[in-house]
């Protein structure tokens, strides 16, 4: 138990240690701008249709569970305002990411991994190519920026979602729902929900990255460090999202 305590710290620092040096880099140049389109496309464009249909799922559960409830006290009216404030603040962002976290973390590490045993990342180096800012700093920056689009994306898809499970029992036009969902929506709301996203992006592609990056040699190291990199996600994902709350409250 000691000896997991202390080596979970340890890659902490570590962690805490490949940011920084990733700080450093993002301004260096070059910029590697082809390889950071090709990223944004393998993080967020392949990972829409997963996005998709676990929003649409997330929102249409959500209205079928709560409209029960909400009837017995005749406020089925407020189901889509509650729904929608529902999957903005709390359940998209952090289901979306947890889902980044197993797809998009893992493929990082997996990736940079198996290209660390194989010893491609020591032949860039050799090569006077900074594998570094190619390889690390156009991930971190391609999940930083796609997950929150994908946030906004599963936001939209659960909305419409919610639209399809609260017209299996009653009958509401778009127009109608919609209004009724902005009605209880307010910049409280959107905003830190939208900020931590980049957060949790950002931990996502430092993490998967570090796990691939520092890979130890051997095959046996490229699952490791996948498996790694799904578990720390996913570990960063809840303590951000806590410490979020926590100054959301304090805050607005």
């Amino acid at each position: 138990m000691v000896l997991n305590l202390k080596k979970f710290f340890s890659d902490f620092g570590q962690v805490i240690q490949f940011a920084i040096r990733f700080f450093k880099e993002v301004f260096k140049p070059p910029f590697e701008g082809r390889e950071f389109l090709k990223q944004c496309y393998i993080i967020g464009y392949k990972s829409l249709p997963l996005v998709a249909f676990t929003g649409f799922i997330m929102g249409m559960v959500l209205t079928l569970q709560s409209r029960p409830t909400l009837s017995k006290f005749g406020a089925e009216s407020w189901l889509p305002g509650m729904v929608a404030l529902s999957l903005i603040r709390e359940i998209a962002p952090v289901i979306t990411a947890l889902i980044c976290a197993g797809k998009v973390a893992s493929g990082i590490g997996a990736e940079l991994g198996s290209m660390k045993v194989t010893e491609q990342i020591d032949a860039m180096e050799v090569s006077a190519i900074n594998p570094f800012k190619y390889l690390v700093v156009t991930r971190i920056l391609a999940a930083t920026l796609m997950i929150p689009l994908l946030v906004v994306f599963a936001d939209g898809i659960g909305i419409f979602g919610g639209f399809v499970g609260f017209n299996i029992h009653s009958k509401l036009n778009m127009v109608r729902y919609n209004s009724l969902v902005f009605e209880q929506l307010g910049y409280v709301d959107i905003l830190p929900a939208t900020i931590k996203t980049f957060f949790f992006g950002f931990s996502i592609g430092t993490i998967g990255s570090y796990m691939g990056y520092t890979a130890a040699n051997g095959t046996e190291s490229v699952g490791k460090a996948a498996n790694s990199a799904v578990v720390y996600a996913s570990l960063a994902i809840f303590i951000i999202d806590m410490l979020a709350v926590q100054l959301t409250d304090l805050f607005f």
